[in-house]
């Protein structure tokens, strides 16, 4: 299931988005939860917003900075509403006073919901070189939380000894989303296919085609940067949504 994230739109308000996606023929959205973007907080706005689009929400990506107890309750409130089926936290960055929603709170409360809440994975960078920017956390580390994860594919670190095919068996089970873009050395969420004379850092065809194997059956989502789609016209932001449509189709949902 091809969902798109609205990170890779987030020029554009809500209502714009969901019309573009209309108009690309997807029909799911994951929303990310940016903390600037205030009409994605209103409940009661974003409950409008589908009821008029007609878009299903099925996945909710919190922000991955400054989040609390109070804002972790309106998401998992936010996601009742919408019926969403996933939720995804990233670990806490070091510097965040308030870590007790991720060590403590959120496991209390995971089970008192529909949906799954999942934990993803983040990034390797340092402060001044030795100080882990977020919550040191493996791959392994981060299914003990919740139980449920996300791979944001970009964020796996090619000079360790995991690679994206080696992530699919560490996280398999537990895997409910995957952000799926493409890299090229310190640039990350570029759309995920070769172009001429593009070398990609990442197997993603070998990717897809071994979550397809595998019977992989939960939500693979679009998240590139919104420059990717040429955001400033809406007639190449759709012809990139059908390419990614094709690709995604091509190397995941027809690969026998």
């Amino acid at each position: 299931m091809l969902l798109l994230s609205t990170s890779s739109l987030k020029w554009y308000w809500i209502n714009r988005i969901c019309d573009i996606l209309k108009k690309s023929n997807y029909d799911w959205l994951d929303l990310y939860m940016d903390k600037e973007e205030y009409d994605l907080w209103d409940i009661e706005y974003m409950k409008k917003v589908k009821d008029l689009f007609w878009i299903e929400i099925l996945s909710i990506t919190s922000p991955w900075e400054w989040l609390n107890k109070t804002k972790v309750n309106l998401i998992f409130d936010l996601a009742k509403a919408l019926n969403v089926q996933v939720i995804t936290f990233s670990p806490p960055r070091i510097e965040d006073r308030d870590k007790t929603w991720f060590t403590k709170y959120i496991q209390e409360i995971k089970n008192d919901f529909d949906f799954n809440v999942s934990i993803q994975n983040v990034e390797s960078k340092y402060i001044f070189f030795i100080i882990p920017k977020y919550k040191n956390m493996t791959l392994t580390d981060i299914k003990n939380i919740t139980w449920y994860t996300s791979l944001d594919i970009a964020n796996i670190d090619n000079d360790s000894s995991i690679d994206i095919i080696k992530a699919i068996k560490i996280l398999w089970i537990s895997l409910k989303n995957v952000f799926l873009s493409d890299k090229k050395w310190d640039t990350y969420w570029l759309l995920p296919w070769k172009e001429k004379s593009w070398i990609s850092n990442l197997p993603i065809e070998s990717f897809l085609m071994q979550l397809k194997s595998n019977s992989y059956n939960w939500f693979i989502t679009l998240k590139v940067s919104p420059s990717e789609l040429w955001v400033w016209n809406e007639e190449l932001i759709l012809k990139n949504l059908e390419k990614i449509k094709l690709y995604y189709n091509k190397y995941y949902l027809n690969f026998k």
